[in-house]
């Protein structure tokens, strides 16, 4: 397919392919990463996992092989990671994703059902504390993938996001740890120039309103479309101005 815009290379989460009902495949046109880029009269190459952090960015953009080989081709990298960093995690990461090794099957079905029955209520007595990845932390794993793509390709803009909100049941609504972390990404991202997407600005509303997976944490179509114009704007003056 022939292409006039530029080439996203696109790091995120669930956020970037859950829509209203749940996951949808990478090219879906409805899918925020895409509709920028048809906005922008362009492509979008989407690498993401469900519960991905600001340091599953960096592993992904040392260790995939399809990174490497699309970063000379890309005309923007979209660093949409950090908002799963801000989520109450009662169990430290390493054992909570260890669940899925555990055997026999049942002992593990168990083990996650449990867990998941416990989570809002962790989420609730321990008042959000601890999160899935502290804000210096995140700020330290965002900023090495931006040194590392200026150190390959000076030139290439890199652009982020402020991390979004929810109101999911499974963490009962809580979300202590969104404002520091917010606080510290902005002041990073001022210090090294990288614009941002506020996403709590654009999808609180639409959250509240309804607009959303059941789950309470990802989107409806409605605010897909509208983050892929916000960020389809802060690329176009981006570019204007690199």
């Amino acid at each position: 397919m022939s292409r006039t815009g530029p080439r996203l290379l696109v790091m995120a989460d669930s956020l970037a392919f859950h829509g209203p009902t749940g996951p949808c495949p990478a090219d879906d046109p409805r899918l925020w990463p895409n509709v920028a880029a048809a906005r922008l009269g362009g492509t979008a190459e989407l690498f993401a996992g469900l519960g991905w952090t600001a340091r599953d960015g960096w592993w992904a953009l040392t260790r995939d092989p399809r990174i490497w080989a699309l970063l000379p081709e890309a005309d923007v990298v979209v660093l949409a990671v950090g908002s799963m960093d801000t989520l109450p995690s009662p169990l430290p990461t390493a054992l909570r994703e260890g669940i899925r090794y555990l055997r026999p099957d049942p002992l593990r079905s168990w083990v996650r059902r449990a867990y998941l029955a416990a989570q809002p209520h962790l989420a609730r007595l321990l008042r959000g504390r601890p999160v899935a990845l502290p804000p210096k932390t995140s700020v330290r794993y965002l900023n090495r993938c931006v040194r590392s793509v200026r150190l390959l390709r000076p030139d290439l803009p890199v652009v982020g996001i402020v991390p979004s909100v929810h109101r999911a049941p499974a963490y009962a609504g809580v979300h202590t740890g969104h404002a520091p972390a917010c606080a510290a990404i902005r002041s990073w991202a001022s210090r090294v120039d990288i614009p941002l997407v506020d996403l709590p600005a654009l999808v609180g509303p639409g959250l509240a309103a309804g607009d959303t997976n059941p789950d309470g944490m990802h989107w409806g179509w409605h605010l897909h479309a509208e983050v892929g114009q916000a960020f389809a704007d802060l690329i176009t003056h981006r570019l204007q101005h690199a």
